[in-house]
């Protein structure tokens, strides 16, 4: 199909590459076939609940209200604080793994051509990942007697070719600012605080006594405040249930917007590929010998040097920040809490789950996608040792984040928190052990995609883990 659109453009032209970016965009999420024989089936039940639900309202009008306008609103702002992490995610693999763009920028194509074409294809990679979630119900019920939902197609549109600029354009500033080697962790942060700033903000913005969840705080925020009154503020929430004027407006601009950041970017795009191909080193190389890497014992050496390339991989940078962006409004909710409300048992289950996850993906990397195996393997000490201190290395790189959540049931009770440090320290190492035991080699690259490891890993991790934080919130409920 795609090669078939591919031949009706000459060959270099925008809609060629355009064509060629969708095709590998699918080729990339077909990798696994479990995976979309399960996406499949859920889109399908999807469809389904969507057809049922725009036959019920076939003949049953859909006046659209202020309260619309504001949910339609509140929407749109916490689609694009998720598809900008996603866009500079995919931005930074434009860049950093590369693929075709070495030889897409030496053949005889016009740079503009290349980079709104990787536009698209990022912006393409969001619409799939959100228009599985929204259009199947929109477009059934736009079929059936409500057309003006169509209008959901041109903001999803819309929201996708902003986050894609605007993701492309904090990767390549970054780039320009923190230089190629730190640009790639400088961004997996940035991505992280994105991603969770919406989080972040309806929590600050919370002050009353009870909690409400994020999507609750943005909606009553942004009712109260009347933005929603305004033209510009309403713009959303128009289009979105198909205003003409509005669908013109939100498409144009994006559109616009999208053409310019591909000509004001253009030659920062060219440096930044060039530059992260050079893997350049941020500061000279050292002239005193090796052996202050060293220390006295095997467990020593072992751990400092695990524990360097933990803290230097970007990939670790953007997993410990957003964890970080989510645990911290949980830490103010901890401490906020009344005496009477029984969360320290919440948190003590959510401590032990969490260290699990972070631990079993260090210990991955540590182990699992060691990158000198067979130094590893002809090294004059056992195996059994490094894997050890290996192990150790990614509990000491979750610990600081582990404590947090102890900190909150602190307020409620002493013996409580201390009972899920010790859990989640047990938590974290048997998830660790269980990577030694049953985690499958792999790259390291696998695991910013999710990849890492087999099925069966996870679930015992899964199972492991959900087991020994429910025994914990368990007795932190019962203790006095």
């Amino acid at each position: 199909m795609m090669g078939w659109a591919m031949r009706r453009f000459p060959p270099g032209s925008f809609g060629w590459l355009l064509f060629h970016e969708i095709r590998m965009g699918i080729r990339q999420r077909a990798r696994n076939s479990r995976t979309r024989v399960i996406g499949y089936i859920l889109l399908a039940a999807f469809v389904v609940f969507g057809v049922m639900i725009g036959y019920g309202l076939r003949n049953t009008p859909i006046p659209v209200s202020s309260a619309m306008v504001v949910g339609a609103l509140t929407a749109v702002i916490l689609s694009l604080s998720f598809m900008t992490t996603q866009a500079m995610l995919g931005a930074q693999r434009t860049l950093y793994e590369s693929g075709d763009l070495d030889l897409l920028l030496s053949a005889p194509v016009p740079t503009r051509s290349v980079l709104l074409a990787k536009l698209c294809g990022i912006a393409g990679t969001i619409v799939l990942s959100f228009a599985a979630l929204t259009l199947p119900f929109a477009i059934p019920i736009a079929l059936f007697n409500h057309p003006g939902m169509f209008g959901v197609v041109a903001v999803l549109v819309s929201c996708a070719l902003l986050a894609a600029c605007v993701g492309l354009g904090l990767t390549l500033v970054l780039a320009r600012i923190a230089g190629p080697r730190a640009a790639r962790t400088v961004g997996q942060i940035t991505a992280g605080l994105l991603g969770g700033a919406v989080f972040l903000v309806s929590q600050i913005l919370n002050t009353s006594d009870h909690r409400e969840s994020r999507v609750a705080v943005i909606f009553h925020r942004l009712a109260n405040s009347g933005v929603t009154q305004s033209w510009w503020g309403g713009l959303p929430g128009r289009a979105a249930f198909g205003d003409p004027v509005a669908i013109l407006v939100m498409l144009g601009s994006a559109v616009a917007i999208f053409v310019v950041t591909g000509i004001l970017f253009q030659r920062w795009f060219v440096s930044g590929v060039q530059d992260a191909g050079q893997h350049l080193s941020r500061s000279k190389a050292s002239k005193r010998g090796i052996e202050r890497h060293f220390r006295p014992s095997l467990f020593g050496t072992v751990f400092r040097k695990e524990m360097q390339l933990l803290v230097r991989d970007p990939q670790i940078a953007f997993q410990v920040v957003l964890r970080l962006v989510y645990l911290g409004p949980l830490l103010f909710i901890g401490l906020r809490s009344s005496q009477h409300i029984p969360i320290g048992p919440s948190l003590a289950f959510i401590s032990v789950a969490i260290a699990g996850q972070l631990v079993g993906s260090f210990t991955w990397l540590a182990v699992q996608a060691e990158d000198t195996p067979d130094l590893i393997t002809v090294a004059p000490v056992e195996k059994s040792a490094i894997d050890r201190t290996k192990l150790l290395s990614a509990m000491a790189l979750a610990a600081p984040i582990a404590v947090i959540l102890p900190i909150a049931i602190v307020t409620q009770s002493v013996l409580g928190a201390l009972v899920t440090i010790l859990f989640t320290a047990l938590g974290g190492g048997a998830a660790g052990f269980i990577e030694l035991k049953l985690g499958k080699p792999t790259e390291r690259k696998r695991l910013n995609r999710r990849q890492h490891g087999s099925i069966v890993t996870r679930l015992v991790t899964l199972l492991v883990t959900g087991i020994l934080g429910l025994i914990t919130g368990g007795i932190v409920y019962f203790l006095p």
